[in-house]
């Protein structure tokens, strides 16, 4: 599963910058009513030259477009701190972000970054406590698994290190028919399951599921469930089948109990489960931690405690 992209125009940061906080005051106004009324083209016009250079006006119509559908309406902002970039906490309609921002000496800007807002002392989660077993019946192979880059690119995204992409695979190919069509994916449609007693504390709904090959980034993790263990940890389910979620927030499940079907909706290509431990519910300002499995069959061998790797072929010893 990629990263959602909220969130980068530019950095230039050249020459003397303007210091007065009512100046930023009111380019920050500006930018969230032009913002608001979807105008990238008044947005741009807040860009001084180099910014402008290096972000075409198509580009920002397009970023601003694009935050709107994930992001909504930018309600309100507020100063947090002066550093090199001014700071402010920015608050939209469906999450909250950083905003830094420098302006020129002419009080247009030459620098902007988004970044989602991290709250002062989250909890940290270096690994699970709680004894887990996989997901779903069968055997399932690791696709993207483990603690270095090269094996799992989830590694470089804190938000969702040591993260899982999990398919089936039968002779070296994860579908068989159709490469267009859901159903021809042996992974989609398969129930996945509690791998602990938990509490459910997010669920997402009503997300259609891809056809193969396309994206859904509007809608980062599709259908999706998020369960918090006795232990305060936080495990996503992610990508499920349309219609298929069994579960609703608040509600005290068992493990083997059904979460959903393995689907292809929100941003990913194929069936597969996305499947990752937080820290916190938020995907968004979580960071991500190393998810052990009790007792598992790992290519046809007992493992305990164990973290499957890319080309892992698992499976639950018994349920």
């Amino acid at each position: 599963m990629k990263n959602i992209v909220y969130i980068l125009l530019i950095f230039c940061c050249l020459g003397v910058k303007a210091q007065n906080a009512s100046n930023y005051q009111e380019v920050i106004e500006q930018f969230q009513k032009f913002y608001n009324v979807q105008n990238g083209e008044a947005v741009y016009s807040l860009f001084d030259t180099t910014m402008k250079q290096a972000l075409t006006l198509e580009q920002t119509i397009g970023f601003v477009n694009q935050s709107f559908v994930q992001l909504g309406e930018m309600k309100s902002f507020e100063f947090l701190r002066k550093e090199e970039r001014w700071v402010y906490l920015v608050k939209y309609e469906r999450t909250e972000l950083d905003m830094f921002i420098v302006l020129s000496a002419k009080n247009l800007i030459t620098g902007l970054l988004f970044k989602p807002h991290k709250p002062d002392n989250l909890p940290e989660v270096e690994r699970n406590t709680t004894k887990m077993f996989l997901p779903f019946h069968g055997e399932w192979n690791v696709f993207w698994g483990g603690t270095e880059v090269s094996k799992n690119y989830h590694v470089a995204y804190e938000n969702q290190q040591y993260a899982y992409d999990i398919l089936i695979i039968k002779d070296g190919k994860s579908y068989d028919g159709d490469p267009k069509k859901n159903e021809s994916y042996y992974a989609f449609g398969k129930d996945i399951i509690a791998p602990c007693a938990a509490k459910v504390v997010k669920v997402i709904t009503g997300v259609h599921d891809n056809v193969p090959g396309e994206l859904n980034p509007q809608q980062l993790t599709g259908n999706s469930v998020v369960l918090e263990t006795a232990n305060k940890e936080y495990i996503l389910f992610a990508h499920l089948k349309k219609g298929t979620v069994a579960v609703q927030e608040g509600q005290e499940i068992k493990q083997g109990d059904l979460l959903g079907q393995c689907g292809n909706s929100g941003n990913t290509t194929e069936a597969h489960l996305h499947l990752s431990l937080q820290n916190v519910i938020n995907m968004d300002i979580a960071t991500g931690g190393k998810l052990y499995f009790d007792k598992i069959l790992v290519n046809g061998e007992v493992k305990e405690d164990y973290l499957p790797e890319r080309n892992d072929k698992i499976q639950n010893i018994k349920l």
